[in-house]
């Protein structure tokens, strides 16, 4: 009998000093610190969305201009494509390259222009619809292309031959990829602003274009009559720049008041 009550003793005292541990653990605050192993962090704030600058019709202005060419216009050279009798057979006539293509009056086509300067803190949202590049007749068509930074580039292949279309990158991702007859058109995206960035087709070595990449909406191509015009720009001063594949770069400044129309002309020399 004094064996039992013992041991009846001794599991009532156990569960008392229990019961203290628990209550006492109730009482207290667990520490949070990153050294505890029941400690938890905040979650991440989500990623802000963004915000694209919106132009006040009330205010914007256009940006217009001409570009021409001075000197003695270079001799256009036959492109020689006997090394691929299909791309040979796509022309009945000779056909020739254009990198300086000079039109009435010294008019200058095919150089790209846009608002370098004057647009820092200002984000355009990219258009939803792709800018197409083809090639056709064994030739690369637009020859110079303008693009906004995460537009989509759509390269097709309207030939009855294989190409393989490869932009030259040095900003953004290089690619390159084959496209046989009646393949899917190719569409790609460069996500940061380069100008320019050169196209080639490692199966035709004649076969170049340019595709210029900016962070705005403000470009243009030219050409025949040399002219290009930017509307919608929001007022401001701005550094205009023009390139031609040739010719190199010019920069000029103008200054679009509220509503205004702001003119740049650029001239080129050649030999």
């Amino acid at each position: 009998m004094n064996y039992s009550r013992g041991r009846l003793s001794i599991a009532l005292c156990s569960l008392v000093c229990v019961a203290a541990v628990i209550s006492a653990g109730c009482g207290k605050t667990v520490p949070t610190n990153s050294n505890n192993a029941t400690s938890t962090k905040a979650p991440a704030p989500a990623p802000g969305k963004v915000v694209y600058f919106k132009v006040d019709p009330a205010t914007a202005g256009t940006v217009t201009g001409k570009i021409l060419f001075s000197g003695k216009a270079p001799v256009h050279k036959k492109v020689d494509m006997d090394e691929d009798p299909q791309c040979a057979k796509l022309h009945k006539t000779p056909f020739y390259d254009d990198t300086v293509l000079v039109g009435k009056k010294g008019a200058l086509a095919n150089a790209f222009v846009y608002i370098k300067t004057g647009l820092e803190g200002k984000k355009f949202e990219p258009p939803s619809e792709p800018v197409t590049i083809d090639q056709q007749g064994c030739w690369f068509g637009p020859r110079v292309i303008g693009m906004q930074a995460g537009q989509a580039l759509k390269a097709v292949n309207s030939d009855p031959v294989t190409h393989n279309i490869h932009p030259k990158a040095k900003i953004n991702r290089e690619w390159n990829q084959n496209q046989p007859e009646g393949a899917e058109a190719a569409i790609r995206k460069f996500s940061l602003p380069e100008v320019m960035i050169r196209v080639k087709c490692n199966i035709h070595a004649w076969m170049k274009a340019w595709v210029g990449v900016v962070d705005s909406p403000y470009f243009a191509v030219t050409g025949t009559d040399g002219t290009f015009e930017m509307k919608n720009v929001p007022p401001g001063a701005y550094t205009i720049e023009a390139w031609q594949e040739e010719l190199g770069t010019q920069e000029q400044q103008v200054t679009l008041a509220a509503s205004g129309t702001a003119a740049a002309e650029f001239k080129f020399k050649g030999e």
